[in-house]
């Protein structure tokens, strides 16, 4: 039978489109209405912070020793971020996964450690299991969960309760705003200590040697120039042709001029050579003395990239030369070289 004489009506007929606009509004709709039941679980969450949620910071800033999270299923997912978090931004934390504490995992553990156990029933088994071993060590214990009833509510030092908010799915079985609103109140309480102790960008960028900012507030020129025979450079008696020939073997649009003690008196750059051949000058014959920018601009090794950048940026160039404390040429650098740094 020809396809278009069943009873599926093709695709290009308007009550074919008319249906999928529909299933795509509806779609639209279920997704909007998740993002509100999500909202209001957050907005509940607010009133609920009392002087436990001071009492936990307090506790958590004197800590001698590990903030130890955990948490079960996907409670135990919100732990193990909130662990992180709390490690980046200056309270040392680490997570462990309560079915394998009871398997040799508690030894990680220790009495000067404190315990923030994520678990909205407050109920799970293999949380329970291990709250013996906590309470014998005398490692402080703050939970947080949907049930102030519960038991691992009753044995905590400090219960921070979430409430009972309504889950966005729709049989209220995936933890949906119950995890939402575990993973704010433990935000809450790492960016709360992060203002506390004064934690600063600096401090941040300590511990994140790898990312954006550790690198625009730590990495230095000298970690990224280029040093020794990589650096462009010809003596100030070279002709023209040879300070080209330098500058296009090295590929930094730049070569430098030193005299006899190593010191930088000048600079040649694609920029010159442009204006040197519209005169017409003879570059085999001609020194470069006569033909470089001696008023150049040069940073020191042990200035930021993030310096360097600006500085290009400033005056509209794309190389520097590096040059130590009696003008000796060092190295070099080129926005190439900071786009590659990854400082951007």
């Amino acid at each position: 039978m020809h396809p278009n004489n069943s009873n599926n009506p093709p695709l290009n007929r308007p009550d074919h489109c008319d249906s999928r606009l529909d299933r795509r509004s509806d779609l639209l709709r279920l997704g909007a209405r998740v993002i509100e039941v999500e909202i209001q679980a957050l907005s509940g969450l607010i009133p609920r912070l009392d002087h436990g949620f001071a009492d936990a910071c307090e506790l958590m800033m004197a800590c001698n020793g590990r903030v130890v999270v955990t948490g079960m299923g996907k409670s135990g997912h919100i732990a193990g971020k909130i662990a992180s978090t709390l490690a980046s931004t200056g309270t040392p934390a680490f997570y462990v996964h309560p079915g394998e504490a009871s398997h040799g995992d508690l030894g990680m553990i220790t009495g000067q450690d404190i315990i923030l156990a994520f678990c909205n029933s407050g109920e799970t088994s293999e949380l329970l299991t291990i709250l013996p071993f906590i309470k014998r060590i005398g490692a402080p214990l703050i939970a947080i969960t949907g049930n102030s009833g519960s038991t691992l509510a009753r044995q905590a030092d400090i219960h921070l309760d979430i409430g009972a908010p309504d889950e966005a799915c729709p049989l209220g079985l995936a933890p949906t705003s119950s995890t939402t609103a575990s993973l704010s109140l433990g935000d809450a309480l790492a960016v709360t200590l992060l203002q506390a102790k004064g934690f600063t960008r600096e401090d941040f960028a300590f511990s994140h040697p790898g990312g954006n900012l550790g690198k625009r507030l730590f990495l230095r020129v000298k970690d990224i120039m280029h040093t020794g025979d990589a650096i462009p450079c010809v003596e100030q008696n070279a002709r023209i042709s040879e300070a080209l020939l330098e500058m296009t073997a090295k590929k930094l649009g730049m070569t430098a001029i030193i005299d006899e003690n190593k010191r930088a008196t000048g600079i040649f750059t694609d920029g010159d050579l442009r204006r040197l051949l519209e005169r017409s000058t003879d570059i085999h014959a001609t020194p470069i003395s006569a033909a470089m920018t001696r008023t150049f601009t040069g940073i020191a090794q042990d200035r930021l990239a993030t310096e360097a950048l600006c500085v290009m940026e400033d005056k509209r160039i794309s190389a520097l030369l590096v040059t130590d404390e009696q003008a000796r040429l060092v190295g070099a650098i080129n926005m190439h070289d900071l786009l590659e740094s990854g400082i951007f």
